[in-house]
C-alpha cells in the first residue's frame, strides 16, 4: 500500500503558526505583567549624593545599612562629618529584646519572642526634617529547648540577623519613597530640627549598638 506523506509546505506552515502563537503569548504575558505594575528590582537613586549617619559603622547593622543604601543608590556615598552631608540619617533609638512567650510545667522556657524596634529620621543639610521620626518594628517567635542551649542560641542569632536585614531593607524603601524625594527637593515649608544644624549627634561609635548584638539566652531554671 502506498504511503502518503504530508506536503512539506503544510508542515512548514504549521511550524510557523506555532512559533507565531508562542510569540503572541509572550507579548500578551509581558503586557499583563506591565499592567500589574511589576518591574524588576534595580537601583533606586536617592536625591542626594552624600549622606551621614550616626549608626555605628563598626556594628553589623551599621555596615549592612551602608551597603544596602549604596547598592540601591550607587551615586550616593557616606561621609564621616555631618557638615559634609546633603542628608543625615539619624538613629533616634533602637531596641532588641527577648521575651519568654511560653513555659512548660517544669518552668522551662518553650518559646521566645524576639523583638526589634528601630526609630529614625532623615534631615537635610539645613536641618529640614525630610522624613519625620519613623518607628519600625519586627517580631518573630522561636521555639526553645533547654537541652540544646548552644543550638538554640545559634538559631536565635540567625533569626535576629534575618530580622535585622529585613529592617535595613525597610529603611531603604522609606528613604527611596517618592514623597521623600519630593520633600528633599522642595524643603522650604518643612519643619527644622535645630539639634541637627552644624552639630554631630551624640552617639557612641566605639562599640556596636547593643540592640544589634546577640543576647545570651539563659534557660529558666524551674523552682
Amino acid at each position: 500500500m502506498p504511503i502518503t506523506l504530508a506536503p512539506v509546505t503544510s508542515l512548514s506552515t504549521a511550524r510557523s503558526s506555532w512559533q507565531w502563537l508562542r510569540y503572541l503569548a509572550c507579548v500578551m504575558l509581558c503586557l499583563l505583567v506591565a499592567a500589574c505594575g511589576f518591574r524588576l528590582k534595580g537601583p533606586t537613586p536617592l536625591p542626594f549624593d552624600t549622606i551621614y549617619t550616626n549608626i555605628a559603622e563598626n556594628s553589623a547593622f551599621g555596615a549592612g545599612m551602608r551597603r544596602a543604601i549604596v547598592a540601591s543608590s550607587p551615586n550616593t556615598r557616606f561621609v564621616a562629618e555631618p557638615a559634609d552631608a546633603q542628608a543625615k540619617l539619624i538613629q533616634l533609638s533602637n531596641d532588641q529584646s527577648l521575651r519568654e512567650l511560653s513555659i512548660d510545667a517544669q518552668g522551662q522556657v518553650e518559646e521566645y519572642e524576639l523583638n526589634l524596634v528601630f526609630v529614625f529620621q532623615l534631615t537635610d543639610a539645613k536641618g529640614h526634617i525630610i522624613l519625620e521620626p519613623t518607628t519600625l518594628r519586627a517580631t518573630r517567635e522561636v521555639p526553645y529547648n533547654a537541652n540544646v542551649v548552644q543550638a538554640k542560641q545559634s538559631e536565635i542569632s540567625t533569626v535576629f540577623k534575618e530580622m535585622q536585614q529585613s529592617m535595613i531593607n525597610r529603611v531603604v524603601r522609606h528613604l527611596s519613597a517618592p514623597d521623600v524625594t519630593a520633600a528633599f527637593l522642595k524643603p522650604d515649608d518643612l519643619p527644622i530640627d535645630d539639634s541637627q544644624i552644624d552639630s554631630t549627634p551624640q552617639f557612641d561609635t566605639s562599640t556596636p549598638a547593643s540592640p544589634w548584638g546577640t543576647p545570651d539566652v539563659i534557660p529558666r531554671i524551674g523552682q
